[in-house]
């Protein structure tokens, strides 16, 4: 496994075996990172050096608490695991719910939870979670906005906690993004919004965000949540 060294420091990236979660690791490798990758399967069709995959389900509570004790030395994690599921009022569907709270919070909380506190005594580290322009509100998506806007304030606590130590805690927040998850048939019926930069926002755009607020020059941004939204935010 990629161990942190004075070349490589070490970041987890949950949701690493594709769309955004892969093009983070990919960007982070290149960066100089060596990345420890979390998801159910490693990515088809890339491999690296620098990169291990350790395979669990983050639905599992006790598979992600397992997990999360292999991490000692971790230098920034990157919580980019994510499912969207979609139903209005009437049609709310709890085990959809669960699983959106599950793997968006908790699994954050699990992976925050072990790795923070070391950060925190070694005077440094960087943590990125995932959010989505959704978690502002949307017909149709309670449930996965519930479950975004959630990480905004798990991310001001935790800033909040370790800001003194060194470490940042921050949220990066995509508008509709260019991956597979938006042909999952569980959301056909509700066509993704393009920005209006007229077009869905990039992966490799995204992890060009994270990869700045896990370098040292974003040292002094925590606690924020930062969107790229192609202009999907300037309407107020």
């Amino acid at each position: 496994m990629p161990n942190d060294t004075p070349d490589r420091p070490l970041a987890v990236v949950s949701g690493a075996s594709s769309g955004i979660g892969l093009a983070i690791v990919q960007s982070l490798v290149a960066q100089g990172w060596a990345v420890r990758g979390l998801s159910r399967h490693a990515p088809a069709h890339w491999t690296h050096p620098a990169f291990t995959h350790r395979a669990v389900d983050l639905l599992d509570p006790q598979a992600t608490e397992a997990a999360a004790r292999e991490l000692a030395g971790a230098r920034a994690l990157v919580h980019a695991a994510g499912v969207l599921r979609v139903g209005p009022l009437g049609q709310l569907d709890a085990s959809a719910g669960a699983a959106m709270w599950q793997l968006h919070v908790g699994a954050a909380e699990c992976l925050a939870n072990h790795l923070l506190p070391a950060m925190a005594r070694a005077g440094q580290g960087r943590v990125v979670l995932l959010g989505s322009r959704v978690a502002q509100g949307k017909a149709g998506r309670s449930q996965y906005a519930a479950s975004k806007a959630a990480l905004v304030a798990l991310a001001r606590s935790w800033a909040a906690e370790v800001v003194a130590q060194g470490v940042t805690v921050n949220v990066v927040s995509p508008a509709a993004t260019d991956t597979a998850m938006l042909a999952d048939p569980a959301r056909q019926a509700q066509a993704p919004a393009l920005p209006p930069i007229g077009r869905l926002i990039r992966p490799e755009e995204v992890a060009a965000l994270v990869a700045f607020v896990l370098s040292p020059m974003a040292a002094a941004i925590t606690g924020q949540e930062l969107q790229i939204c192609g202009g999907a935010s300037l309407p107020r």
